[in-house]
């Protein structure tokens, strides 16, 4: 074969990776495409064009998820497509199900350019393998096939993050979602419609669910592992905190008559980091991720803080008490700044285990290209943690060269994401095929309504 001209080639996924990585690129390699840029709608135009040239069909939903659809199932013997499980909206009777692979594209601000988008090239060239595949060996799939770009899973620019996978999923109300506003006060349906990616078409409906990612841990690097795979999510809550104070003068107000916020918030950040020394090492992990400052002039005290902290740990009794001591430690600030301080639960996410016949699958795959495989539980949230609440998913990680993410540091070799991309078209390839499609497990999969789904996120 002419790997050349073979558009499905190792070089040609290097190629084309490498060159979104241009798009949003920043002076020390990384990538700054937030949600809704117009780096943001490059990549997403890159997507359409890639997929189209390649005979994808490019649906665009209402909260602006992008699907690269493969019918790979005639329509005519499909039968129903009435699966239980299948999100709200997206009945398709004209095709079977979907086995939907992908991650996404949008960044952090100065953010790097592995994170979500090696996810999205991989499945894209993962989909045409396994098309191929089938194409030469005269096999017949179960399965239709689609490649996912899940909108703002970062996010950095709208909160929450993990928002387009979730609408998806039933987690998260889409008419909410849509009136969510950045920090200038744009929302979600007018930045979707500037860059003229406010979707009306209805989504590919999914029956289970692949992701390979970088690992954003140095738990494989340090092993000296190929892959892992996804056996649990960590439990993850963050707590919206608004310190209310006093503007004044900073040059003619007494100290004595100061009610600086920023003070005040500082020991709040403090109480933050701290936290976690009151669990075992590496038990719980915590961060203020984000201020917004009031006024925030040179010569005025400032008069209001906003931010939101992050608790994540393996065990969710660990994330509750931490919360619990963090908000008695807040309490002890306000009265002793004499200012308010309102705290409130936000972006809840439950602890969720990936179906064991999924990991096994996956180790499977790695065995047979002769990789190394580790189990890992995910620190981070990603779009299989929210899909993994309505169909059975498959999570994997490539290694992360010293184990950074969401900076411009972040790196992983050419040889570890090829490593991913053919793990992937294995696990697609056992996936379109049928496997994991009759997984059961209790009320998370099959049958499980949105409400119910919805019950185990908060907002």
């Amino acid at each position: 074969m002419n790997h050349q001209a073979d558009p499905s080639s190792d070089s040609a996924f290097l190629t084309a990776f490498h060159h979104v990585a241009t798009i949003g690129a920043t002076d020390n390699n990384g990538v700054d495409r937030q949600a809704l840029t117009l780096e943001d709608k490059q990549t997403r135009d890159w997507m359409r064009t890639w997929a189209e040239s390649n005979g994808f069909e490019v649906r665009v939903d209402a909260i602006g998820n992008m699907f690269a659809c493969l019918q790979l199932v005639p329509a005519a013997s499909a039968g129903s497509a009435d699966v239980p499980g299948s999100p709200v909206g997206s009945a398709d009777t004209s095709a079977a199900p979907y086995v939907l692979i992908g991650s996404h594209l949008d960044s952090q601000p100065l953010g790097g350019r592995f994170d979500g988008a090696y996810g999205v090239i991989a499945a894209l060239f993962a989909a045409l393998r396994v098309k191929e595949e089938l194409a030469e060996s005269g096999q017949r799939p179960t399965f239709n096939l689609a490649v996912v770009n899940w909108f703002n899973e970062e996010g950095g620019r709208f909160a929450p993050s993990i928002m387009g996978s979730s609408v998806y999923a039933g987690l998260f109300d889409l008419e909410e979602m849509l009136a969510v506003t950045d920090l200038a006060g744009t929302s979600v349906a007018e930045a979707l419609a500037a860059i003229d990616y406010d979707g009306t078409d209805t989504p590919p409906e999914a029956i289970t669910y692949a992701e390979i990612h970088i690992e954003q841990g140095r738990i494989l690097e340090r092993e000296a592992m190929d892959i892992g795979v996804v056996e649990s999510s960590w439990y993850t809550q963050k707590l919206d905190i608004d310190v209310l104070g006093e503007q004044s003068h900073t040059g003619a107000t007494a100290m004595a008559d100061r009610h600086d916020a920023l003070v005040a918030a500082a020991k709040v950040v403090l109480a933050v980091a701290e936290v976690v020394g009151e669990f075992d090492d590496e038990a719980l992990v915590s961060s203020v991720g984000q201020h917004v400052v009031e006024p925030n002039s040179p010569i005025v005290v400032p008069r209001r803080v906003h931010m939101v902290a992050d608790l994540r740990s393996s065990d969710p009794a660990i994330v509750q008490t931490a919360r619990d001591s963090l908000r008695r430690q807040i309490a002890e600030i306000a009265r002793a700044h004499d200012i308010t301080i309102n705290v409130e639960d936000f972006d809840i996410r439950d602890k969720r285990h990936f179906p064991p016949e999924g990991v096994e699958l996956a180790e499977k795959a790695v065995a047979n290209e002769g990789l190394s495989i580790r189990r890992l539980e995910t620190m981070a949230g990603h779009d299989s943690v929210a899909m993994n609440h309505r169909v059975p998913a498959v999570m994997m990680f490539v290694p992360s060269v010293d184990g950074v993410s969401h900076c411009e540091r972040e790196f992983t070799t050419d040889e570890d994401m090829l490593r991913g991309v053919r793990v992937l078209t294995s696990v697609t390839g056992e996936l379109v095929r049928g496997q994991l499609a009759d997984v059961r497990d209790g009320e998370v999969w099959v049958g499980r309504s949105v409400a119910e789904a919805r019950s185990s996120v908060t907002v």
